[in-house]
Order: structure tokens, then C-alpha cells, then sequence
């Protein structure tokens, strides 16, 4: 919502101080810059983005409004690894298979639903439970395992932004064609009235502005937006990390909680208190 915000604050304070000094907002609205600039600029994205890469761009744009990771997801997420690690301490890692084969109906994972409907949370935890509890990956090896997945999938999310990034840097290029073409176009006209001229001179000139204030004002921070959405979402497996670590440094499911806690962010990590009355809540409801 902070977002949407900030374009209205920025599309207010340009368009309201071009009113103020006497500017008439109708002069602005110049359809055929808006078709070069919008077009080029969606052209571009079109030629140089795969469909999958294009697929998740949109994702994220829309998901601009959203927040990232606070303060009680990160508490539901150490309290679901801690009642998971005390099933394997209990009755051992044999009776962790029912809920990492088929997490999605699992009845202890289904509680924790920020956990459950991130897919890839999900397939990060199970596989490396997995590989944990086989013993497929040797224990001082588990650490780089886990990197590398983290590594492929972030570098995966930023694709996007990236690009995003790119067209934005493009867009005063584009405002600047629609601008020469406006000039051509008023050179055409060059002998009629001077108010003739001044209109078409002034719909060029509108092209560069639309193409340097979509780049700074939308684009660019759009960008920056979704970068620290991506980072926020990062910090959230990071601490997935540490917990897996924990459990298969065999420490007690309780630790295993603590552990991944001083892993978190101190502006979203919830005290030792937080996490000590959770776990203890999720202890007595399943007794």
C-alpha cells in the first residue's frame, strides 16, 4: 500500500507544481507519446525476457502491496520446526516421512499456513529433512548444500528485477524518440502559425518528460521495491537454514528454535520469550 502511495505522491507533486506555475494538465495528455514510450518500452521487454521470466515479473509487480515476512511468521516458522524436530526426537526420524513425502497433507505443517503456501519453503525444508534423515549428505556438507539451493533460487528471483531495471534505464531513451519525432513532425508544419508550432513543439517536448519521469519516478523504485521484497523473502529460508542446521547438529528442538532465531532481522525478530511461550502453547495443544 506504501507503495501505490508514493506513485500518487509522485505523480501528484509533478503534475500538481506544473498546475501551479500555470501549466494546463490537458497539455500532458498526449496519446501518441504515451503509444511510443509505453510500446518501445514493452517491446523491449517482449524481445530480451523468456516467458517464464515475464510470467514472474508480473508476479512480483503485483505483489508490491504486500509485505514481507514480519515479526509472527518468523514465530510461526520456528514454532513449526520445533514441534517437526520434537516428532523426530520423540519417536525418531522415521516418523518425520508421513509429513516431509507429502507435506500438503500433513496435519502439523497444514497448521503453519505462512510456511505451507511457500512452495519453494516448502521443498527446501522436505528435501533437505530428507536428505538429513538418510544420511545422503554428509553432515559438514549439508551447510554448502543448502547455499547452493538458496543461491539458485535467489539469483532466480532477481532475473526480473534486473531486467525491470533495464527498462527502466531505457525509457529517457524512448522519451527522447518520441520527442525527435515530434520534432520531424513540427518541422513539417514549420511554415503555419506560430501557435500551430508552439502546440506541436510542446507535445515533442512532453515525450522526453514522460520517458524520464516513468524511468525515476515509477520504474526505477518499482524496482528497488521488489529487490528488498526479494531480500526480505531470502532472510525467511535463511532462517529455515539455520534451523535444519540446528537439528542436524543434533541439538534439542528447543535450541533447534533459538538457533534460527539470532539469525533474524532484529527489526521482525520476535524476543526469546515470544518463541518460548509459542512453542510451549504449540506443545500443550497438541497434549
Amino acid at each position: 500500500m506504501l507503495a501505490l502511495l508514493g506513485f500518487l505522491v509522485v505523480l501528484g507533486a509533478v503534475v500538481g507544481g506544473f498546475i501551479w506555475e500555470g501549466g494546463h494538465p490537458l497539455a500532458l495528455n498526449q496519446p501518441a507519446e504515451f503509444l511510443i514510450i509505453g510500446g518501445a518500452a514493452m517491446g523491449m521487454l517482449l524481445i530480451g525476457t523468456p516467458l517464464k521470466t515475464l510470467k514472474r515479473m508480473i508476479h512480483q509487480v503485483l505483489s508490491i502491496t504486500k509485505s514481507g515476512p514480519q515479526k509472527s511468521d518468523y514465530i510461526e516458522l520456528l514454532v513449526m520446526m520445533y514441534e517437526i524436530f520434537n516428532i523426530a526426537r520423540r519417536d525418531g526420524v522415521i516418523a518425520l516421512e508421513v509429513h516431509i513425502e507429502k507435506p500438503d497433507e500433513s496435519e502439523i505443517l497444514n497448521k503453519y499456513k505462512r510456511f505451507i503456501n511457500d512452495h519453494f519453503a516448502v521443498a527446501f525444508f522436505c528435501d533437505t529433512v530428507r536428505s538429513i534423515t538418510t544420511g545422503a549428505v554428509p553432515g559438514h556438507e549439508l551447510d554448502e548444500i543448502m547455499d547452493l539451493d538458496l543461491d539458485s533460487h535467489h539469483s532466480e528471483e532477481e532475473t526480473p528485477t534486473g531486467i525491470l531495471s533495464k527498462v527502466g534505464d531505457a525509457l529517457p531513451g524512448f522519451g527522447i524518440v518520441a520527442a525527435v519525432l515530434g520534432v520531424v513532425i513540427t518541422m513539417g508544419a514549420i511554415d503555419g502559425p506560430p501557435e500551430v508550432i508552439g502546440h506541436k513543439v510542446g507535445a515533442a517536448l512532453v515525450g522526453t518528460f514522460l520517458g524520464i519521469l516513468a524511468s525515476y519516478g515509477f520504474v526505477q523504485p518499482l524496482t528497488i521495491n521488489i529487490e528488498q521484497k526479494t531480500n526480505e523473502a531470502l532472510g525467511y529460508y535463511k532462517c529455515l537454514k539455520q534451523g535444519l542446521l540446528g537439528f542436524n547438529r543434533g541439538y534439542v528442538p528447543s535450541f533447534v528454535a533459538e538457533f534460527a532465531r539470532r539469525g533474524i532481522s532484529p527489526e521482525v525478530r520476535p524476543t526469546f520469550k515470544e518463541v518460548e511461550d509459542a512453542c510451549r502453547e504449540a506443545k500443550q495443544k497438541k497434549g
